[in-house]
């Protein structure tokens, strides 16, 4: 049984049946039934033409299922008979199924889970082990979601930003589980930049690739976070990073600027460093300053009060940073001192030679922080910085 195959058609004959009139629950449905039959029945005799099987078999099961239902006998009628069997149309709707998953009506998390379910191809028990939830609960947060977009046309215009936000969110959820989502956003994201020539899809698969070829730095062995600037590059993955940079390039050739070509760029120009030493820091600001125009962000006001700092010095951090204290870059949504604010205090505050001032900071900071790794690093840090005012 080939699942990559599996995972590859599941987006296309998912569409099929949508386009044909089946609503997208029931249509979904019938396609998690369709693998289930070739799970069972491929690996003795699989097809000759694996979509063309796929798209019978789930339109048959759509079709008795429909049919046995009574509450649903209205839309029988509108149903057309089986088609006759035969090669898969050739047109592909994936890139609507996109847009539907991504639709507005849908919370983040909700259209995370079915974009994963119906154009990723994973199943329920893989998405729910990488949120680490109960497989039940996702199934019900799956089945909710798919409620709600069945009424929507499949032939509407979706938000391509809409689409990129969720991948960006399965990719920074990581690894958890037996799914890398990192990965599987990096394989989406590539499938839409084949599917629409965008220059925002190709700054994403940008970042994503620059962003994941650090990723076997950024942890040590035990599990505690590893600074950027203390990351080992050699073992940086330069196939990732050479693509990444190709593929901005080419976004950035066609000058029509957004937010992940923004952030790839700034990527391209730490991961092109061959030393923390050689990062061109004095272009950093200047996309951050693009960056800022573009999304009025105060995480990115507060990246950028860090690369001023790299820039033209610690002090000079600290005043873009005094900018921020009265504004909500310096607090949660729930009106508490974000972390990172604090964090990037300690840290100027360090480069600028005041141990005492940064070592609070760092340990103010690792109170407030809410993820374990995060916390353990903040309050290293603390310690490592009151050693050496004892010292």
């Amino acid at each position: 049984m080939n699942e990559a195959l599996i995972r590859s058609l599941t987006p296309s004959v998912l569409a099929v049946l949508v386009r044909r009139g089946a609503d997208f629950a029931a249509a979904e449905d019938a396609v998690q039934d369709a693998l289930v039959e070739a799970v069972r029945g491929w690996p003795a005799d699989p097809p000759r033409d694996a979509k063309g099987w796929l798209v019978t078999v789930a339109w048959r099961k759509f079709l008795d299922a429909t049919r046995s239902d009574a509450a649903r006998r209205r839309r029988e009628d509108r149903v057309d008979e089986e088609p006759a069997p035969g090669p898969a149309p050739a047109v592909d709707d994936t890139l609507q199924l996109y847009f539907l998953c991504a639709h507005p009506s849908l919370t983040p998390s909700s259209a995370v889970a079915l974009t994963l379910r119906a154009v990723g191809g994973l199943t329920t028990r893989q998405i729910a082990q990488a949120y680490l939830v109960p497989e039940a609960t996702m199934a019900q947060r799956i089945s909710r979601a798919k409620r709600t977009v069945s009424d929507v046309r499949f032939d509407q215009p979706g938000d391509v930003a809409t689409v990129l936000r969720v991948l960006y969110l399965v990719f920074n959820e990581g690894y958890s589980g037996d799914v890398d989502l990192s990965a599987e956003a990096i394989r989406l994201t590539r499938q839409l930049a084949a599917r629409i020539d965008h220059p925002e899809v190709a700054g994403l698969l940008a970042l994503m690739l620059l962003h994941h070829a650090r990723r076997a730095t950024r942890t040590a062995p035990d599990g505690s976070l590893v600074p950027l600037a203390e990351q080992d590059r050699g073992r940086w993955d330069t196939a990732s990073i050479a693509e990444g940079i190709e593929i901005l390039q080419a976004a950035l050739a066609r000058d029509r600027l957004g937010e992940f070509q923004t952030q790839a760029a700034i990527a391209a120009l730490h991961a092109d460093a061959p030393t923390v030493e050689e990062t061109d820091w004095v272009q950093i600001p200047e996309w951050y300053d693009e960056l800022v125009r573009l999304t009025d962000s105060p995480v990115v006001r507060l990246n950028r009060a860090v690369a001023v700092g790299e820039a033209d010095g610690p002090r000079a951090g600290l005043a873009a940073l005094a900018e921020l204290n009265d504004s909500s870059a310096t607090t949660s949504s729930r009106g508490h001192p974000m972390p990172r604010h604090t964090a990037v205090a300690a840290y100027l505050h360090e480069r600028d030679g005041d141990l005492a001032t940064a070592a609070r900071l760092y340990a103010e900071a690792a109170h407030q922080a809410s993820n374990l790794a995060e916390r353990d690093h903040l309050t290293r840090q603390a310690a490592r910085l009151n050693a050496l005012r004892r010292g």
